[in-house]
């Protein structure tokens, strides 16, 4: 049988992600198929797919009416629901984790914290380290969003041991921020006589969204040939960033004790324009050391008629033609990142509201 046009991507140093969870997946074998067929290496959560999960299937019912009858609020329902799937997930892809020439390199499973402590630096802290305890698994990541409230966060759970991946990232100034609280996590960590080769995270650069804000603007400053094109430099350039803050001799101390590089993971990767292929966002960043999460329709479209190829490095001179192109049209990427991370807090908070009134519907 000819390898999975999916498996193939890790042939370029890149690792592929599932960016879904539900009890289905897991219980019927799905996801262990989709570990061993396509090489899938880890897995990603976030409110909008649990809430879609827990609203729409019965599999969860006898978990709620179960939980209902203790003094756990409607929240903490849900994160004993998702911690007993997340942990199911962690065992599946243990043998990803353990393999034994790159023991931790793979086999995450992320939990995100409550979208209602965003802009709550020590309740997100608070929570991260409650969820890490609860699920218990070495290969688990508590997802901390990369607001400026999130960076101390980042860095805290860093520095405690706890594997972070961090998300809703948009621009390439946060994500700069969000590798130095990751490097300085790891020194404190390792100031405090703490082991720093246990240690891993991500940093998660959203794409699609980017061009669906942007692309108007391209059309109104005679620069519509670049639309699909502002995302896609924009984490090319990011890449460039993540390669020089990760070969300084400041990080080569850290390296020499076993600290592993913060791998930039590519999210929101299925397209919404029907104007390119649905497969856009995963061919033209397929790298070393990088990881892509992707939903259950991206994967499939992949497997049917994806192009595995390097390409994260290819046209670098073209990547930055377009972010000066933009810039000196007066779009300010400034401004649409800090709107897109509102809109992002909003996006996961409003599902996790849904989500939580459906708990108290089933009670």
């Amino acid at each position: 049988m000819a390898t999975s046009k999916v498996k193939q991507i890790h042939d370029f140093g890149q690792s592929i992600w599932l960016d879904f969870i539900d009890r289905k997946v897991i219980s019927s074998g799905e996801l262990k198929k989709l570990i061993d067929e396509d090489g899938i290496r880890g897995v990603t959560s976030n409110p909008a797919i649990f809430e879609k999960a827990i609203s729409s299937s019965s599999d969860y019912d006898q978990d709620i009416a179960e939980l209902s009858k203790s003094d756990k609020t409607n929240e903490e329902i849900f994160f004993a629901i998702a911690v007993k799937d997340i942990k199911l997930a962690c065992d599946l892809l243990a043998p990803v984790y353990n393999e034994e020439e790159v023991v931790g390199a793979d086999g995450y499973v992320s939990l995100e914290v409550s979208p209602f402590l965003a802009l709550d630096t020590q309740a997100t802290i608070k929570q991260a380290r409650q969820l890490w305890e609860e699920v218990g698994k070495d290969n688990v990541m508590i997802k901390i969003p990369g607001t400026e409230s999130g960076l101390i966060a980042v860095q805290t759970a860093i520095s405690e041991g706890i594997n972070v991946n961090v998300t809703l990232l948009f621009s390439l100034e946060r994500y700069e921020a969000v590798a130095e609280a990751y490097i300085s996590g790891l020194e404190k960590r390792a100031a405090d006589g703490l082991p720093v080769n246990q240690v891993s995270s991500v940093a998660s650069f959203f794409l699609s969204r980017i061009d669906i804000l942007v692309d108007p603007f391209l059309d109104q400053n005679g620069l519509g040939e670049l639309k699909g094109q502002v995302a896609i430099a924009s984490a090319k350039t990011a890449y460039q960033i993540y390669k020089r803050m990760f070969s300084t001799d400041r990080w080569k101390k850290l390296a020499e004790k076993g600290a592993v590089p913060q791998r930039l993971l590519w999210a929101s990767t299925s397209n919404k324009n029907p104007a390119f292929k649905d497969t856009w966002y995963v061919e033209a960043l397929i790298g070393p050391d990088t990881v892509n999460t992707i939903p259950m329709e991206t994967l499939q479209a992949f497997r049917d008629h994806g192009n595995p190829a390097s390409s994260l490095e290819q046209d670098l001179d073209g990547a930055t033609k377009v972010l000066e192109s933009i810039k000196a049209a007066g779009i300010d990427m400034g401004a649409v990142a800090k709107q897109l991370e509102d809109e992002g807090i909003e996006k996961f908070s409003k599902p996790f509201q849904q989500l939580l009134d459906a708990i108290e519907k089933q009670k």
